[in-house]
């Protein structure tokens, strides 16, 4: 029964994920934002109870991409497309029990260049997918991991909704920035640049000095700068990794 308990938190990843989906193609971004960071949060548990029973599976391991997929992978990737859509004037959404297919239809007027946010999920899907079969990503990642990037995207509406400062809108709501940030964001999820784990195998200082200096530095971001610190901590992560290059180069 224990070996059946990771499984379920991995499966309340996905159900967050598909809460999440719903919410975004409603165009409640903020709400999406939620349901997103709840399932990364089982997503990091389902691993850790693995551990902690030690029932490593490999219908585990195949359950968290497939959850992934679709928290980490589907849900950022209409996020990006829904803001695309509003920099463009063309957003499009389905309003809660509207599930009319002329209705629909007939709202479906987009504008093709906001479908470039879905390049975020073909990306994620990419990435994950090579990651299940690459032999050396055992103790650190390579590649920005896909919860990692969607919480960067998620935190944009999040930004938007909360920190209404003008400069921080003129950047945000810019076609350029958008289009930008999602090829960086396709990018990094597939490069080929080592990053750290932030999974502990001890609790000692020593072995861990990276993974402690950036949890000072993302507690130190956090408290003043609010959602605005959740990009700013993406890129510390990177050039944190690209800093202290661990010697070998684990699971999402």
């Amino acid at each position: 029964m224990k070996k059946q308990i990771p499984n379920f938190i991995t499966l309340l990843n996905l159900f967050c994920g598909c809460i999440a989906v719903i919410f975004a193609v409603q165009g409640q971004l903020e709400l999406t934002a939620l349901f997103v960071m709840l399932g990364i949060g089982f997503d990091f548990f389902d691993g850790f109870a693995a551990r902690i029973l030690d029932v490593k599976s490999e219908l585990g391991l195949q359950l968290d991409s497939l959850a992934d997929m679709v928290t980490s992978g589907v849900a950022p990737g209409i996020v990006m497309y829904q803001l695309l859509s509003q920099v463009f004037g063309k957003p499009f959404y389905i309003a809660p029990g509207s599930w009319n297919s002329e209705q629909i239809l007939a709202s479906f007027d987009m504008s093709y260049v906001s479908l470039l946010g879905l390049l975020v999920t073909l990306a994620s899907a990419y990435r994950l997918a090579k990651f299940n079969i690459d032999t050396r990503q055992t103790t650190s990642f390579i590649g920005l991991p896909t919860p990692a990037n969607t919480l960067l995207i998620v935190s944009l509406p999040l930004i938007l909704k909360f920190q209404q400062e003008p400069w921080i809108l003129e950047i945000i709501l810019t076609k350029w920035f958008l289009i930008g940030l999602t090829i960086l964001s396709c990018y990094l999820l597939n490069a080929e640049i080592p990053l750290f784990a932030l999974k502990f195998k001890t609790w000692g200082f020593a072995e861990n000095k990276v993974r402690y200096i950036f949890i000072i530095l993302t507690v130190i971001l956090i408290v003043p700068l609010k959602f605005i610190a959740i990009p700013c901590v993406i890129l510390l992560y990177i050039l944190m990794s690209l800093f202290f290059k661990e010697k070998k180069p684990i699971e999402e």
